[in-house]
């Protein structure tokens, strides 16, 4: 089972200036349309290979896509890969519903 993080624990960790890396695995146009700050952007389908972009030192990466789904499968790439890393329950739609309106729902 792949852990999960909710949007308000990670919004209290960023907040904690907690170290994170977020990796959004959403597609081009998703990206561009919104995104959480300072996120590292590797489509799912290009994660496999580019695995070694993600910085594997130590810090927890939280992926994320947009309901939550794409994310877990990202987090399991990584994870096999020998990363620490979580999903991001319910995507950034969710971030927005509970975290920060400001970002755009689609």
């Amino acid at each position: 089972m792949i852990p999960q993080i909710q949007p308000t624990d990670l919004k209290r960790a960023l907040d904690a200036n907690m170290p994170v890396v977020l990796l959004d695995v959403r597609q081009p146009d998703e990206h561009a349309f919104c995104a959480l700050p300072n996120s590292l952007f590797i489509p799912l389908g290009e994660l496999a290979g580019r695995v070694k972009e993600v910085p594997a030192d130590g810090t927890p990466v939280v992926v994320y896509c947009h309901h939550g789904v794409r994310s877990l499968t990202g987090a399991a790439i990584l994870r096999a890969a020998g990363l620490e890393a979580l999903s991001l329950a319910g995507g950034i739609d969710r971030w927005s519903l509970s975290v920060d309106p400001a970002v755009p729902r689609y």
